[in-house]
């Protein structure tokens, strides 16, 4: 078995995007809810980037409206719970993902997932998909007072774990993944083959690395 780097405690995931594919179920979900009102369904290509933006994002896109309108909260809550109806139908942990989490447990690397997704969605995904018992530490979108970018959520999950955050690294797919790891002061990456949402480029987050694919966190790490 080979060592981690000495410095290397955990390796810290989000979820959406970064760890588990989940914008199949999250685009059904808006299509489902546009069929509902009489529209069209939109592309997936076009939904998928929209991800990470979580329901306001997606009813955003989906139907063009806001928190300020008044059909806000009870879209929101059609979408999420025909959302919750559909969690486990078409999501799936990244196929190149999964060598890149035997490979951290073949050395003894401890990883978690610390995600924006609140635990009614977050834990019965993680659970289904059978992760729960291998990471070491899920915090929830709701866990703290506080979701990214604030860096509190890392830093609980440092916590959690008896780690400094020093000898954490966090790999997430948005740029309030980078900016939650740099608040908490910890190396983040940001993972390019996630949802990215519109806008700067992935390589303009002032991440410390940008990983083209899971394989490359290996690389970053030397465990390759």
């Amino acid at each position: 078995m080979n060592a981690a780097p000495p410095r290397l405690g955990a390796v810290l995931f989000d979820l959406d995007g970064t760890l588990v594919d989940s914008a199949p179920d999250l685009a059904g979900a808006v299509n489902e809810l546009r069929e509902a009102h009489g529209l069209a369904p939109l592309p997936f290509a076009d939904l998928r980037p929209a991800v990470g933006s979580g329901a306001r994002g997606m009813l955003a896109l989906g139907f063009g409206i806001g928190p300020d309108d008044a059909r806000f909260a009870a879209l929101r809550d059609d979408f999420l719970g025909r959302y919750e109806a559909r969690l486990l139908r078409e999501t799936r942990v990244f196929a190149a993902m999964e060598p890149v989490l035997q490979a951290l447990e073949r050395r003894a690397v401890r990883w978690g997932i610390v995600t924006n997704k609140v635990a009614r969605f977050a834990a019965p995904l993680v659970a289904g998909l059978g992760l729960r018992e291998r990471c070491a530490v899920l915090v929830a979108g709701d866990t703290t007072p506080h979701t990214k970018p604030h860096p509190a959520p890392l830093i609980a999950a440092a916590a959690q774990l008896r780690l400094a955050p020093a000898d954490c690294v966090y790999v997430g797919d948005d740029r309030r993944d980078v900016l939650a790891g740099r608040g908490a002061g910890m190396p983040a990456l940001a993972a390019a083959w996630g949802y990215l949402g519109a806008g700067e480029s992935v390589h303009d987050w002032d991440a410390d690395a940008v990983l083209e694919t899971p394989a490359a966190l290996l690389n970053w790490l030397g465990l390759a």
